[in-house]
């Protein structure tokens, strides 16, 4: 007996696609619809399970999924068109790529006789996404649909990365019975244990260490506890990566903040004067800064970056499982002095901090923003950072407490901001999210405000308003040449907002500024607070 749909009709290439990924759970659409992919996204808009949400441009749409595995570990769907719509997904998808978040991109293609040079919306997509994705197919036939579906979600999950299938629009229409579909098995996570040898290896030479200090990076997110438990056995102190502020509370005794450009002076004296850094989850990457020299050992589930670095060992495995198991071999030590000599550092750090930020200066300064922010935003608040002198500041001056945050990391694309927070929303609704961006970011991406309206998601837009892109113009000042094509013509992102349907609040004065957050974070619509802010990072 043919299968059929909820609406009677017999099950398409596109439904049972759709259906089998509401099987593993993965229900979340991003995209814009066409000619060649309407069966696609019509199989989404019958399936009950399956949510479509329509973007104003696919880069957003990329970069929301990215955002959304960054925040989730969960998988999210680009679902867009053949041609231009393939090639608008390239930015977010190299986010994607570049810091390991597995997506998933479902792309129309046209009809299979219409393929080849002078096709109206085509390109040779699998060429294409080549360079970006860890799985890259088209189905030309029907009977293959399911399989090469499960082998995209494989890799994408396994190889953390980008998994692209390409759909001609006549095989998304052709009838297709599941029960008959070959599939392969899809592993819904990837676990890696260290072998004993390994661990072994690694506790010795922590055992041998005078003065370890523990790096926690992007991939010890899922491992804070086990981290914090290794650092209260040994008494070492943490220093994290950007992408891991916030992996434990900054005001955590053993937590010395950021290490690298945007870091505390005391997270860069501690690593300095180690003899021995444990890498979590780190990439050593040039932007975190940790000396060539610096013997290590390293625990990554990605095999292929250990050896970047100097190694007194490396071990393969998870941080989440790895870390506790090194902890139950070292040997438990004293605390010779480093918790106060810590805490008396944080002290006069956070000091010079708050004196950093005047609350009486007019544009209102940057340390203050984050100062506002850092005492003013949820602590289960779900931040979405951009890239550009926002975000300097944000990493040197905002204090996490138990907030969560992502970025663009090593691609550094303008923009990430805005879908980030929209993914952000979908991926927690109970909790308050923010994106905290530039006004040269939030102008990149901005008619996609209207998504975060149109969808009732409540989130709150903090621009800083500079009127610059002024990462660029410090950029410009730091190699000697004179500011230039930095100078930004706005609009009232205020206006704009309420424009779009949301609310917007400008705020000019400092002390108007704390009232206008809170208000914005107590509103249940989506807002835009643009502050009239200063591009100068020190006088």
């Amino acid at each position: 007996m043919t299968k059929t749909t909820s609406e009677g009709a017999a099950m398409t290439v596109a439904d049972v696609l759709v259906s089998e990924l509401a099987a593993w759970g993965i229900t979340l659409y991003f995209g814009i619809p066409g000619s060649s992919s309407l069966p696609l996204v019509d199989a989404v808009r019958r399936n009950p399970d399956a949510r479509y949400i329509v973007v104003r441009h696919e880069q957003t749409a990329a970069l929301a999924a990215s955002a959304y595995n960054k925040f989730t570990g969960k998988v999210a769907v680009c679902l867009t068109i053949a041609g231009p719509g393939a090639t608008n997904l390239a930015t977010g998808l190299y986010d994607a790529k570049e810091d390991r978040a597995s997506v998933l991109s479902l792309n129309g293609q046209v009809q299979a006789q219409y393929a080849g040079p002078g096709g109206v919306q085509e390109i040779d997509q699998d060429a294409f996404f080549r360079p970006i994705a860890v799985f890259n197919n088209t189905v030309a036939d029907p009977s293959t649909a399911v399989k090469l579906l499960t082998r995209a979600l494989r890799y994408a999950i396994i190889g953390r990365g980008v998994a692209q299938l390409s759909l001609p629009n006549d095989i998304q229409r052709e009838p297709l019975e599941p029960a008959y579909c070959e599939r392969e098995t899809c592993l819904a996570e990837v676990t890696t244990a260290p072998t004993g040898e390994a661990v072994r290896a690694a506790a010795e030479a922590i055992d041998g260490a005078e003065r370890p200090v523990i790096l926690a990076g992007f991939g010890a997110m899922r491992a804070a506890e086990a981290v914090i438990e290794l650092a209260e056995t040994i008494r070492a102190p943490i220093v994290t990566t950007f992408r891991a502020k916030g992996i434990l509370p900054d005001e955590n005794e053993w937590v010395a903040g950021i290490h690298g450009p945007l870091g505390t002076p005391h997270a860069r004296t501690l690593v300095e004067e180690s003899d021995l850094v444990i890498a979590c989850g780190a990439s050593f990457s040039d932007f975190t800064g940790i000396p060539g020299e610096k013997r290590a050992v390293h625990i990554d589930i990605d095999p292929l970056q250990l050896g970047k670095h100097p190694l007194a060992a490396g071990v393969y495995g998870d941080c989440a499982v790895a870390v506790p198991m090194i902890r139950e071999r070292v040997r438990p030590r004293e605390d010779t002095g480093a918790r106060a000599w810590l805490a008396e550092q944080k002290r006069e750090w956070f000091e010079f901090l708050d004196r950093e930020a005047d609350p009486e200066a007019a544009p209102i300064r940057p340390p203050y923003i984050m100062k506002v922010l850092s005492g003013t935003l949820p602590e289960d608040a779900v931040i979405s950072l951009d890239v550009g002198e926002n975000q300097w500041w944000f990493g040197r001056n905002f204090r996490m407490k138990r907030q969560r945050f992502a970025m663009s990391g090593y691609l550094g694309t303008m923009g990430f901001g805005l879908p980030g927070a929209i993914a952000a929303k979908l991926a927690y609704p109970d909790a308050t999210a923010v994106c905290i961006t530039g006004d040269g970011g939030f102008s990149m991406v901005m008619a996609d405000f209207v998504t975060a309206v149109r969808y009732d998601l409540p989130i709150v837009v903090v621009v800083l308003n500079n009127h610059q892109l002024a990462m660029i113009r410090e950029e410009q000042r730091e190699a000697n040449y004179p500011p230039y094509g930095i100078e930004l013509t706005n609009p009232d992102f205020a206006a704009y907002a309420e424009a779009c349907g949301g609310a917007g609040i400008r705020v000019v004065r400092p002390q108007d500024l704390a009232d206008a957050v809170l208000r914005a974070v107590r509103m249940n619509k989506p807002v835009v607070v643009d502050i009239e802010t200063d591009p100068v990072r020190f006088e």
